[in-house]
């Protein structure tokens, strides 16, 4: 068979609710809602885990976190651990990255043939939690609500310098497959570190909302009291008792992060523009790491199974994918063997360990999928927690707390637990036994602190003296770049010219 090119558009932080059947309609986003027009969209993609280096090691895996022990964003992701980068490269394609992965070790290529950018983010274990200190706030490097207070305008940000140049380097990347030096099929992966916050955006963009309507929650500011067990413990992490969180700072944060939304789609529009100019064809998969809860309930960033924050959005453009809205909860971990599918590769020898499922049928129409998982085990947790989504209904699970229970059709903003409603027991009741056949939480349990306190004496151990970071330094060798005395300037000249001349 003839395998597609493909490319994956990946994001920070996109709340998936905002993504009902592609961009709400009052989103600044051209460009998302053409490929929406031509895409399959999930409306309800849940993250494996609502934390960056978490969900993106199972987006990649097609595995939740107490299979690839990345349970936080300081834990090593297994060199052995096969990526949907590893499978496509295996069958014969060219991988490369632009952007962020949240690659935590060593190995910092994890299948990918080449890296063109470093991460935004440390590659070490300095930003291990530690279950052995409950309530601990690690000042350093844990969220506070600083990203709300500071939410403004700025024509150059840390993020935004990172952006730039991730965008560049994709298109970049793109002008060169063009050039057809390499006949492998090939697989680009573009990943941004927006909408993440600090909600901080260009004038251009944050002068698109200044008169939109949606700047404030749907569920305001709830009393700390009112919230569950976990959602308090979010609450304390982010150290909200510093902070005096006005409406102004409300509207100002949200206004901040629609407008990078506005940003990122020129970034993908000019991306999807270099593409159609240099006439390459490719499957294209846009999905996001995780959601943010953008002061719903009083509640930021993400950390929680609720719907903003484990909700993201995923479209998929393909032959053989039938565009349209696609309203079956599904999950991340599907990208990697629905990619596969899509490439005609086949994932057999690792299939009875692989729990994500290909995404092919679903959007077709043609299969159900199994209910939906996700698992969190990162700061902010005391131990950890596990969810379900199956049909209607949403279930979360943690040993320290009471269970919870949702009916996402009459009650979309999980505003009423129906744990202990005797009118749901049968849906309880099939859920917890769910839960019971997949988790194992007091070993799941022990995995996580285990993990933890090997990883704070590894720190500390090489901090301690001459230290070797593990950081991705890419590799750009000037010599072999544009016209040197080793080359032929007639060649050069032709063979780095698309289309060609005459």
């Amino acid at each position: 068979m003839t395998r597609p090119n493909i490319l994956i558009l990946m994001v920070d932080q996109l709340n998936g609710t905002l993504f009902p059947d592609g961009p709400a309609d009052w989103l600044h986003a051209p460009n998302l809602k053409a490929l929406a027009a031509e895409s399959a969209r999930f409306e309800t993609c849940y993250t494996a885990s609502p934390l960056c280096a978490p969900g993106r090691a199972s987006f990649m895996s097609g595995q939740l976190p107490s299979v690839t022990g990345v349970y936080d964003n300081a834990a090593e992701f297994a060199s052995d651990l096969p990526t949907y980068a590893h499978h496509l490269r295996r069958a014969g394609y060219q991988t490369a990255l632009s952007g962020k992965m949240h690659f935590v070790g060593p190995d910092q290529l994890h299948g990918f043939e080449q890296r063109l950018t470093t991460d935004i983010y440390p590659a070490d274990f300095g930003w291990t939690p530690d279950y052995r200190k409950p309530g601990e706030r690690i000042d350093w490097w844990y969220h506070n609500m600083g990203s709300v207070t500071g939410a403004g305008v700025a024509e150059i940000t840390n993020q935004m310098e990172y952006d730039d140049d991730v965008a560049f380097q994709a298109e970049q990347k793109l002008f060169d497959l063009s050039r057809g030096k390499d006949d492998r099929p090939w697989c680009l992966t573009v990943s941004f570190t927006h909408p993440h916050d600090p909600y901080v955006a260009r004038k251009k963009y944050w002068d698109l909302y200044e008169e939109c309507e949606h700047l404030l929650p749907e569920v305001g500011t709830m009393p700390y009291e009112e919230h569950d067990a976990h959602s308090k413990r979010i609450f304390d992490a982010n150290d909200w008792r510093s902070f005096d969180i006005t409406e102004e700072h409300i509207r100002r944060a949200r206004r901040g992060y629609f407008a990078n939304i506005s940003y990122l789609d020129d970034k993908i529009g000019a991306i999807l523009d270099v593409l159609e100019r240099t006439r390459q064809e490719a499957v294209i998969l846009l999905v996001s790491d995780h959601g943010d809860m953008l002061g719903e309930r009083g509640l930021w960033f993400k950390m929680s199974f609720l719907e903003g924050s484990s909700r993201v959005p995923l479209m998929i453009k393909a032959p053989g994918v039938k565009p349209g809205r696609v309203t079956q909860p599904v999950s991340t971990i599907d990208v990697c063997p629905t990619l596969c599918d899509l490439a005609g590769v086949s994932m057999e020898e690792v299939a009875p360990w692989t729990e994500g499922e290909s995404l092919i049928e679903v959007a077709n129409g043609t299969r159900q999928r199994a209910p939906v998982t996700m698992e969190y085990a990162a700061e902010a947790s005391q131990a950890p927690l596990v969810g379900i989504r199956d049909g209607r209904y949403k279930y979360i699970r943690c040993t320290l707390d009471p269970e919870l229970l949702f009916d996402l059709e009459a009650d979309p903003h999980e505003l009423t637990n129906l744990a202990e409603d005797p009118a749901h027991a049968e849906a309880l009741g099939r859920l917890r036994a769910q839960a019971d056949e997949r988790w194992d939480l007091a070993g799941f349990d022990d995995d996580v602190r285990k993990s933890q306190a090997r990883r704070w004496i590894v720190y500390e151990a090489l901090r301690n003296g001459a230290y070797y970071p593990w950081d991705h330094q890419p590799l750009r060798d000037a010599s072999e770049r544009y016209m040197r005395n080793h080359m032929d300037l007639n060649i050069v000249e032709e063979s780095q010219r698309f289309p060609r001349g005459e």
